[in-house]
């Protein structure tokens, strides 16, 4: 069996292990070799960005999604879902609280809601730009099509978030009704990197019936597709779906994961997931000392937050929103890192 440490320290010297590899460090490492792989990646992470900590202004727009995903409670035909979607106004506000408080770059998250068209988000990112030229705009509103992706970008958009899930296509089918398709959501990916946005996908960790297999085969995906960002977070069931009494991901598994993704992707924007702060009290703090250097804290209305329940008890009050930046950034300089009010672009 290979040595755990010198197969860390090739991937720090730059160099993709096999999948055997991969399968002994992902399934036998202990707490030395996960505390080694972390100091590395920390080196790495910091050689890049510094101490630095970026934070995104996340605002949920719409819980309207056209889609069934089996895991996600605000699946199409989850009837127990308290539907909304913000109003331009609504948006704007967010940007502007957020703005006050020092945000630079504002993340639009939503289902796959066909009511915001191209025209109409085309709209809303041009008023955002228009009020904020200094400030960086995410879109994560799905799979569209390429004329939307373009028609966004033109308009100001600057990165989009498509967590590709997983990249098997037997282990998609398990994850996904059969109207949707592993090859057109890579498809999309690559659209958008070819169009120019900083990209990023990613993938859960622990979703029901995940193989060590199947998250080699996202790491070497991730690895070919050289994203700008990388969002994993560990599966958390939802009680609306068929996954509801599924187990949740790990807190220990997903930051081993984060300090192979900081090494193989030194560069790539990588965040401390709300997920993470929902499975573990520290769980953010956890990932940002295995390579994580982004945060992603809450401005969506109190009013709705509740209802953007993508799996059960959501954090997004506390540390997690923007109303307590102040704590946000004291929570992360306990750990050696510092917040910065900065756009926080990828760095090539």
């Amino acid at each position: 069996m290979p040595d755990n440490k010198q197969l860390i320290n090739r991937l720090y010297a730059g160099d993709m292990l096999s999948h055997y590899e991969f399968k002994s460090l992902i399934s036998c490492h202990n707490e030395e070799d996960a505390q080694y792989l972390f100091k590395l990646a920390r080196q790495v992470r910091e050689k890049v960005y510094g101490k630095d900590v970026y934070i995104r202004g996340l605002i949920e727009f719409t819980n309207y999604c056209r889609n069934d995903c089996y895991y996600c409670g605000i699946r199409c035909s989850n009837n127990n879902a308290s539907r909304y979607r913000l109003s331009d106004e609504d948006i704007l506000s967010c940007c502007d609280n957020g703005y006050k408080a020092g945000f630079l770059t504002f993340v639009l998250q939503g289902g796959e809601d066909m009511y915001f068209t191209k025209e109409r988000l085309c709209g809303i990112i041009e008023k955002i730009k228009s009020k904020y030229p200094d400030c960086a705009i995410t879109l994560s509103v799905g799979e569209r099509e390429y004329e939307d992706y373009l028609a966004w970008y033109k308009s100001g958009a600057n990165r989009y978030l498509l967590r590709h899930e997983t990249a098997s296509s037997e282990h998609y089918k398990k994850l996904h009704p059969q109207t949707m398709s592993l090859e057109h959501r890579k498809e999309c990916l690559y659209q958008l990197k070819d169009i120019g946005y900083q990209t990023g996908a990613g993938f859960m960790v622990g979703s029901p019936e995940q193989t060590v297999d199947y998250i080699i085969k996202d790491l070497y995906f991730l690895y070919k597709l050289k994203p700008q960002m990388v969002g994993i977070g560990p599966f958390i069931p939802q009680k609306d779906t068929p996954f509801a009494e599924k187990s949740s991901g790990t807190l220990e598994q997903t930051i081993f994961l984060l300090g192979i993704i900081r090494l193989i992707l030194p560069n790539v924007l990588l965040p401390a997931t709300t997920a993470l702060g929902t499975i573990a009290p520290n769980g953010r703090e956890q990932g940002l000392l295995a390579g994580a250097n982004v945060v992603m804290p809450n401005l969506s209305p109190l009013s709705v937050r509740d209802k953007y329940s993508l799996y059960d008890n959501k954090a997004s009050t506390g540390a997690e929103s923007a109303q307590c930046l102040e704590l946000l950034k004291k929570r992360i300089e306990t750990v050696g890192y510092r917040v910065v009010m900065e756009r926080g672009d990828y760095k090539v």
